[in-house]
């Protein structure tokens, strides 16, 4: 799928600005080099992944490709990481919707930046990306506003039945229970994201540790002290510590981090 020559094709714009940011697999690599997914997820991008290298054999067999993914679940807790993780593995480009330029104060142009970004998609071999769909896809029976959010969510409906070709269409969203439930119905894969387990803490702890040479209990003590931290917060938290291992050019203990997490106090801990 990666070797598929992309089409020369302008992203379309919105308030003058670009209706998205576009990532390359260069960069996607980049952002995804400390990725930590669970067993659950890690298993359905793999299969999710493996599929996309045997269209022949899924169309020998009248069996539709799976093209549409929608991940949910808490903050911080590599959603967006996994949509760069895809891309990269595809070598595709990540075309990151921009919520604030697609969004317009004349909701029927909202629906039709919405269809532009999806035409463009259509049109260039891609991983689309829409962060927190829920903006757009809320339930149409809760909605106060006039008619036209309901239309919006119509347009959006439209959108994924008429999504075809080489691209990807990933969504992601930590209020679930708001999106509408023919939304959910399009989707052909779900993955539900959580706060990591103690051997994802391990995991990622490691990883953003890097090459410095720490003693094994740091790390089994670090993550202790960042349990029920998301992904996020604990990055923070270990990039404080590194900053202080630099400034004192020291190495990397326990009490740098436990420092660290008490200055940046992730509100997940909040005592």
């Amino acid at each position: 799928m990666g070797q598929q020559k992309n089409k020369s094709k302008m992203l379309p714009k919105s308030k003058g600005i670009d209706a998205a940011s576009v990532y390359s697999p260069a960069e996607c690599r980049r952002k995804v080099k400390h990725i930590v997914l669970n067993e659950a997820n890690a298993k359905i991008v793999e299969e999710f992944l493996q599929i996309q290298q045997m269209q022949d054999k899924f169309e020998a067999a009248d069996v539709p490709m799976p093209n549409k993914i929608v991940m949910f679940g808490p903050p911080g807790t590599g959603k967006t990481l996994t949509a760069f993780y895809i891309a990269e593995r595809l070598n595709l480009p990540l075309i990151m919707v921009r919520l604030d330029a697609i969004i317009h104060s004349h909701l029927g142009e909202t629906g039709s930046n919405l269809r532009k970004i999806f035409e463009y998609a259509k049109s260039t071999s891609c991983v689309l990306f829409l962060d927190e769909v829920d903006a757009i896809a809320r339930a149409r029976d809760s909605i106060d506003e006039v008619k036209e959010m309901a239309r919006v969510v119509n347009t959006l409906l439209q959108c994924l039945d008429e999504f075809d070709g080489s691209s990807i269409f990933v969504a992601a969203t930590n209020l679930q229970a708001e999106l509408d439930h023919a939304i959910w119905r399009r989707f052909d894969t779900r993955m539900h994201y959580d706060l990591p387990e103690e051997t994802e803490c391990k995991s990622y702890i490691s990883k953003l540790l890097g090459s410095e040479l720490v003693e094994p209990t740091i790390i089994d003590d670090a993550a202790q002290l960042l349990r029920g931290c998301s992904f996020a917060d604990m990055e923070q938290v270990m990039i404080k510590a590194r900053r202080k291992v630099i400034i004192e050019e020291s190495s990397m203990d326990y009490t740098k981090i436990k420092n660290a997490f008490n200055d940046y106090f992730p509100n997940t801990m909040v005592q």
